[in-house]
C-alpha cells in the first residue's frame, strides 16, 4: 500500500481534494476527523486541555468549546504547540491504527489527510506529498467568506503554519487552487492518475 500525504495551508481546499481521492476508491485518514475525536468528552485529552488552557475553553455540560480553544490556541506559537503537544501523539496513535486496517482491507492507496504534515516533518513518512496551493490573501477571503473567521483570526492561523514555499518544498505534487472547483477536479485527477501510473506498489 502506499502512503500519500495530503497537505496544504488552511483555507486551500484539502478538504475538498481528499473527497476526489475517496471518490477515486482511495482510502482517506482524516487527521482532522481523528483530531475531534480525540478531544471528545470523557476522553483524556479533553482534561489536560482544560488544564493547559483553563476550564473556560470547556462548555455547560463538559464538552469542548472548539472556537474558544482554538483563540486561545493560535495566540501564538507557544500556546500552538502545547496544543499540539497534547493532541498530536493521539492522533499518531489513532492513524497508525487506520493505516493498519486499510492494509487489511486491501487498500492501494491511504491518503493521510493532514494540515500539518511538513509542520510536524511526517512528509518523510510518505511515499509522495500532495499539496493544494493558494494564495494566502485568497485564503484570507475564503476563510472569511465561507466559515466566518474574522480576517485577523484567519492570518493568525495562516501565520501559526509553516510558511507556503517550506510546505511547497516538501511536495511530490502541487495541487494549484487558485482557479475555480472545476479547474481544481482537473488537475485533482492529472495528480491522481500520474501517482497511479507510477506507483510500484499496485
Amino acid at each position: 500500500m502506499e502512503l500519500i500525504g495530503l497537505t496544504g495551508g488552511i483555507g486551500s481546499g484539502k478538504s475538498t481534494v481528499a473527497t476526489l481521492c475517496r471518490e477515486r476508491g482511495w482510502c482517506v485518514v482524516d487527521a482532522d476527523g481523528i483530531a475531534r475525536d480525540v478531544v471528545e468528552l470523557g476522553k483524556p485529552a479533553l482534561s489536560e486541555l482544560a488544564s493547559a488552557f483553563g476550564e473556560e475553553i470547556l462548555l455547560a455540560d463538559g464538552s469542548l468549546n472548539r472556537k474558544e480553544l482554538a483563540r486561545r490556541a493560535f495566540v501564538d506559537k507557544e500556546h500552538t504547540e502545547l496544543l499540539n503537544s497534547i493532541t498530536h501523539p493521539r492522533i499518531q496513535e489513532e492513524t497508525q491504527r487506520q493505516f493498519a486496517l486499510a492494509r487489511e482491507e486491501g487498500y492501494g492507496f491511504a491518503v493521510y489527510d493532514m494540515p500539518l504534515l511538513v509542520d510536524n516533518g511526517l512528509d518523510k513518512d510518505m511515499d509522495c506529498v500532495i499539496v493544494v496551493d493558494v494564495d494566502e490573501e485568497e485564503r484570507v477571503r475564503r476563510l472569511v467568506a465561507s466559515r466566518g473567521l474574522e480576517e485577523e483570526d484567519a492570518r493568525r492561523r495562516i501565520a501559526a503554519q509553516v510558511p507556503d514555499e517550506v510546505r511547497r518544498a516538501a511536495a511530490t505534487h502541487i495541487i494549484d487552487n487558485n482557479g475555480s472547483l472545476e479547474q481544481l477536479r482537473a488537475r485533482t485527477a492529472e495528480v491522481l492518475d500520474s501517482i497511479e501510473s507510477e506507483s510500484p506498489k499496485v
